[in-house]
């Protein structure tokens, strides 16, 4: 069986094609990507040099270039994501809702990306805290883990945000933890109303107006996923790692890429071939501002409320093993199996 094309190859052989093309339209952040995920695991991203303990043997070992839109990186980090998470989890149903900006919207967003994601997160937190304040809901403050994602399985610009949220609320007043009565968090109807109006309302602070009329109604779903570690593992999936995996890359043929996605109608496998270019160009518009963060915690799972969430789950009697993060993995030597230990550091190149 033939193996996935790699990206770090389809960009070597499409980057003149994707400059003559595109040049004036990739920004730097977009540019200082591509660059390092084809330097990623070649001397030019760095090396180590290893050696064992003890038969001796030693090598050079390319480092991979840690790019978080980089398809073969992150996993370490994706997994320490997914400890952390656990030691947060409660024994109530977890809730994913997901606001999905309209696509009459979406040039003003590509166009002040910073700016209207960081909106984007406000409004989104801000309008599941006054549901979870509702009296007749859970009446206390939520607890939310928020993701921003850009692409849809196609991998066009479809800008939207995924927030994973416990069902139940802390009432400060009464100094009480109010567990959800049901299956049903929010109306998802009710939710994109509001998350509309403060959004227009947040553009129009910031004197940001859309090309064209966004429409009356928007998506808000609200899902049910039962326990919490389903849906940490479903988006431990895209936090750390690029919008495809290269699996998924089916065939590089004639100047065109074809890549596997799953149809969100048909539930079905689905192609799609786009110029080798196109393709690169389409990658790029996913990376996300330099030092801007995707995963956003609020409310007692936010950082700086740690004792607050040890106090809830004493009081659900949650019981959780204290374990440390897990390590990096180590080098092994091929000859005799021992670990090996890391004796020089050569760094990056800055060229490129």
């Amino acid at each position: 069986m033939m193996s996935s094309p790699s990206l770090k190859a389809i960009i070597k052989q499409y980057k003149p094609a994707l400059i003559a093309a595109r040049s004036k339209q990739i920004k730097a952040h977009q540019w200082q990507a591509l660059h390092a995920i084809e330097r990623c695991r070649t001397p030019q991203s760095g090396q180590l040099y290893v050696q064992c303990q003890d038969c001796a043997h030693a090598h050079w070992s390319p480092l991979s270039c840690g790019h978080r839109h980089c398809p073969t990186c992150q996993n370490h980090e994706v997994n320490q994501w997914l400890d952390r998470q656990q030691q947060k989890l409660l024994p109530v149903d977890y809730y994913i809702v997901t606001f999905t900006l309209p696509a009459e919207l979406r040039p003003l967003v590509w166009k002040h990306q910073r700016l209207i994601y960081s909106l984007f997160f406000n409004c989104v937190s801000s309008t599941l805290k006054s549901f979870g304040l509702n009296p007749d809901k859970l009446d206390g403050n939520v607890g939310l883990t928020a993701v921003l994602h850009t692409h849809s399985r196609r991998l066009d610009y479809h800008p939207h945000i995924h927030v994973v949220i416990p069902g139940g609320g802390i009432n400060k007043t009464r100094k009480q933890w109010k567990k959800l009565k049901g299956k049903y968090l929010f109306n998802a109807y009710s939710l994109a109303k509001v998350f509309r109006a403060r959004f227009l309302t947040a553009l129009k602070e910031n004197s940001l107006c859309a090309a064209h009329k966004p429409p009356e109604k928007w998506v808000v779903n609200v899902q049910n996923v039962g326990q919490g570690l389903p849906a940490l593992r479903y988006l431990s999936r895209y936090l750390y790692r690029g919008v495809i995996n290269e699996k998924n890359i089916v065939k590089n043929e004639k100047g065109y890429i074809t890549f596997k996605y799953i149809d969100s109608t048909t539930k079905k496998p689905a192609y799609r071939t786009l110029k080798g270019e196109d393709f690169l160009y389409l990658i790029l518009k996913h990376v996300l501002p330099t030092g801007f963060r995707r995963v956003r915690d609020y409310g007692f799972l936010h950082a700086n409320a740690k004792q607050l969430l040890k106090l809830v789950q004493l009081i659900l009697q949650v019981t959780l093993e204290n374990k440390p993060l897990r390590p990096r993995a180590k080098f092994i030597c091929l000859q005799c199996q021992s670990e090996m230990k890391i004796s020089i550091i050569q760094h990056a190149s800055r060229s490129g």
